[in-house]
């Protein structure tokens, strides 16, 4: 009994002092801070939450105080220590209206504040706030929050006109008057920046014209064999055709050094293949306007034909629809890597639907290979294991390592966009028709763009930004569904809604039978800042060192 009772004791002093409180920026704070009309929970009934705790929130200029809220859950003392560490001291000075050390109050939520003071130049200051909560010195919970504060000298006259303004009895009109003069100019400034955008945005669509349209001069004298099921005639859009009214994504791929529509049209030249040469077989998958076919193509001078994969637009397809099959199937065009699928050539004859010609050793889309593995009513057909998901993975990954250093962004990683054979070999393939054949993976927010919100980096969300850390990001997606079998990301989450969720701090949870390493690679991509993240070369290195320690124990 004594022993019991002593196990008890140990116990409850043993057991963490985070499980005693909450920490968290209260709503006036986040909207302050985010523009958001919620609460972001640090500490949240002793649960930490990690994934805020990386964020470095950016203070602005009129902002002279941070405030944070605590509140006291286990009913007796909770010590702190709060420790306030600034780049630049010279630049800015803080003070706190509590003490450095004390206790947490029992029963109550507090707000205690931090403010700012900034010096007589303009500087962006690093600051980090320290907060220790602990029972004992056993105990002890560690907090560090980062933050941005911008100072403008601006900042001081803009204070002082307030407080004369105020202390020579300014009415309610004047206010008002000053106020209509602000909102005039920010009118103005707004109808300039329009302007000035459609400017830009025709200069550039003059000077980017689609060169597909230049490319149709090179029909083939080879007639189109009856029966193949492509459809009847299509042509190229001409320049002055209108967008068409659905969604439809401009291409997703974006080279760092643009090459002209010259360079393009030469790449189409020597990839054209005669359409009487190809005949179609069976149809792979289907979707509203596109389809792919399995058939094959009888190069000149072989002796019999290879297999080959058929992407091509339906008979009912626009011609924009058309034109951005071939743009983005033209992408990876001249790529040569084993994780890589490569296009083998291209149809444009007048008069016909135009199709991209792939080569095809018994692959499949992984996306339908995992949700086949998922949903077989005797198992899975090949069960797959840690060790071949991370080697999956490190496929995929050295593939876009290989276009990261051709300068390519993919700005499209996800499952649907690779295959994978009978030996489980990857390839990166382009995302030709993915809008049409995986439909439930693409919305559209109201900007006429259908883009794969769930797959996309925060700041992709916000402001249309795709770099190589946005892939990374992308990449660790695409883990998540190599170990859940291609379930849906996010799928309580309305599209509209995700930039918030993820500014929220929220990312997605943790498979079921994954490993702490795999899933600790996943939550490296979805850091907030993009050079927070890994690069391509330090995730291969990660994903290697762990199949390494897989393969001692198999």
């Amino acid at each position: 009994m004594i022993l019991l009772k002593l196990l008890v004791f140990m116990f409850i002093i043993a057991k963490p002092c985070y499980g005693y409180f909450n920490f968290f920026l209260n709503k006036a704070e986040v909207r302050k801070l985010m523009g958001l009309q919620a609460e972001l929970f640090y500490v949240k009934e002793g649960v930490v939450n990690d994934y805020a705790m990386k964020f470095i929130l950016q203070v602005p200029a009129q902002t002279q105080e941070l405030h944070f809220t605590w509140e006291n859950l286990a009913g007796k003392s909770l010590q702190y220590q709060v420790l306030v560490d600034i780049s630049t001291p010279a630049a800015l000075t803080s003070t706190l209206d509590i003490s450095e050390n004390g206790e947490i109050p029992v029963g109550n939520k507090q707000t205690w504040t931090l403010s700012l003071h900034c010096g007589p130049y303009d500087a962006e200051i690093d600051l980090t706030i320290r907060v220790k909560v602990f029972l004992n010195r056993r105990n002890e919970t560690h907090l560090e929050f980062r933050r941005k504060k911008i100072c403008l000298k601006a900042e001081k006259i803009h204070h002082l006109e307030e407080v004369l303004v105020a202390a020579s009895g300014t009415t309610t009109g004047g206010q008002i008057f000053y106020a209509a003069i602000g909102c005039a100019c920010a009118f103005i400034a707004a109808i300039l920046v329009v302007i000035a955008a459609y400017y830009v945005r025709d200069k550039k669509t003059r000077r980017h014209r689609d060169p597909l349209q230049e490319s149709r001069a090179l029909s083939s004298a080879c007639s189109v064999e009856r029966g193949t099921g492509i459809g009847p005639a299509q042509t190229f859009l001409s320049p002055e055709t209108p967008p068409p009214p659905s969604c439809a994504s401009a291409t997703s791929y974006r080279r760092l050094d643009d090459r002209p529509s010259r360079e393009l049209h030469e790449r189409i030249q020597e990839i054209t293949v005669q359409r009487c040469r190809v005949r179609l077989l069976s149809i792979e998958m289907e979707g509203t306007f596109g389809r792919v076919y399995r058939g094959s193509y009888h190069e000149e001078g072989a002796i019999t034909p290879r297999d080959v994969l058929v992407k091509t637009a339906a008979e009912h397809a626009s011609q924009a629809q058309v034109a951005l099959l071939l743009r983005e199937g033209l992408a990876l065009y001249g790529l040569s890597h084993p994780g890589l699928l490569p296009v083998l050539g291209v149809s444009i004859e007048d008069r016909s639907a135009p199709f991209l010609l792939y080569p095809h050793t018994n692959y499949r889309n992984m996306k339908r290979f995992l949700i086949r593995c998922k949903q077989s009513c005797e198992g899975p057909p090949r069960a797959l294991t840690t060790q071949e998901v991370v080697e999956m993975a490190l496929q995929a990954a050295r593939g876009v390592q290989y276009l990261h250093r051709k300068r390519l962004v993919h700005r499209d990683i996800a499952a649907r966009n690779c295959v994978v054979d009978d030996n489980l070999t990857v390839q990166i393939t382009d995302n030709a028709l993915a809008r049409d054949l995986f439909p439930q993976d693409y919305h559209c927010l109201g900007d006429n763009e259908n883009r794969p919100i769930k797959w996309l980096a925060i700041e992709s969300l916000l402001s249309k930004t795709f770099t190589t850390s946005s892939d990374v990001w992308a990449f660790g997606v695409l883990l998540w569904e190599l170990t859940t079998l291609a379930q849906q990301p996010y799928v309580e989450v309305d599209p509209f809604e995700m930039a918030t969720y993820l500014r929220n701090g929220y990312r997605l949870a943790q498979p079921i039978n994954c490993p702490d390493e795999l899933f600790a690679v996943m939550a490296y991509c979805w850091a907030m800042s993009p050079d927070e993240r890994p690069t391509f070369s330090q995730l291969i290195v990660c994903l290697q060192e762990f199949h390494t320690q897989l393969t001692r124990y198999v």
